[in-house]
């Protein structure tokens, strides 16, 4: 009697974690474009992972504005200086020999540039790239609050940002910049502060100025003409979203944090996780077989 009771408590504890299981395996799965639908995973399929609380404040998609300050541990530990890497350098110039870049950025950038130059368009440059908080505050205080912000506050001391010219006029005329608007999403760049999204950014219009966040994440912001507080209030707000791009489905999944917690994520697709700078992470799973383009 005692064996038929002990066996029956083990059934019912396997029973219970085979539920946890398929409970945590709820995911954004293939539906409409860009609308949010769920799905179950079959158990076994997910592996835990920890996630720090300070994930919060590192990754591609982190917020920086006038609200929300670069982290330390939010700047890119890959950031080179430019000029001394030739091989980073391949059909564009560079405004002066200090620039200095993430390197994983710079090859998102140079793969894009050879893009255009198969459309003919040629005469880019980079005007600047990574600055620390010291410089930036240098440039605040040269330039003043409507045309620079203060150190801690600018994409460009996350190493993420690039301010791009053209050698041949200003980027509202040149080829450079129309391609630029309609091709750098492909890239995982996007244009950070539209013309029409200044009372959302609180930035004036920049058309040099590109953020990097990486695919799908660039496709939805310009497919929605979204500035990336849009984008990220969107997923915060959906919790988990399906998207199709070129055929190929994208899962991304917000979670807030406010400690250190887990979560599942599946065992065979490649990941992301970046935090928003603003209490949550974004884990985005790639179609299989497909790695993140720049991280």
């Amino acid at each position: 009697m005692k064996k038929g009771v002990f066996w029956l408590i083990i059934l019912l504890l396997l029973g219970c974690k085979a539920f946890q299981q398929i409970a945590g395996g709820v995911y954004g799965s293939a539906g409409n474009e860009h609308n949010p639908t769920q799905g179950v995973i079959s158990p076994g399929a997910y592996q835990t992972i920890e996630i720090a609380k300070d994930q919060v404040y590192q990754g591609n998609l982190l917020l920086v504005n006038k609200e929300y300050p670069v982290h330390k541990m939010g700047v890119k530990s890959d950031v080179v200086h430019l000029y001394q890497n030739e091989e980073l350098v391949r059909g564009y110039g560079l405004l002066d020999s200090s620039i200095q870049a993430s390197e994983s950025v710079a090859k998102a950038f140079l793969e894009m540039v050879g893009a255009a130059q198969k459309d003919n368009v040629s005469h880019f440059m980079i005007n600047s790239g990574y600055r620390s908080f010291e410089e930036q505050n240098q440039l605040y205080e040269e330039m003043g609050p409507e045309l620079a912000m203060p150190g801690g506050y600018s994409e460009h001391n996350l190493g993420l940002a690039l301010d791009i010219g053209s050698t041949q006029m200003k980027m509202e005329q040149a080829p450079e910049g129309t391609w630029l608007e309609e091709n750098a999403w492909k890239y995982g760049f996007i244009l950070r502060y539209p013309e029409d999204k200044r009372a959302i950014t609180g930035t004036v219009f920049e058309p040099w100025h590109y953020r990097y966040v990486g695919m799908p994440h660039s496709a939805i912001i310009q497919d929605h003409h979204f500035a990336l507080e849009e984008y990220l209030d969107y997923v915060r707000e959906n919790e988990h979203l399906s998207v199709q791009v070129d055929g190929e489905t994208y899962e991304i999944s917000y979670y807030p944090v406010s400690r250190d917690t887990t979560i599942d994520v599946p065992v065979n697709r490649y990941y992301t996780i970046s935090g928003d700078n603003m209490g949550g992470i974004i884990v985005t799973l790639y179609p299989e077989n497909e790695k993140p383009q720049q991280e």
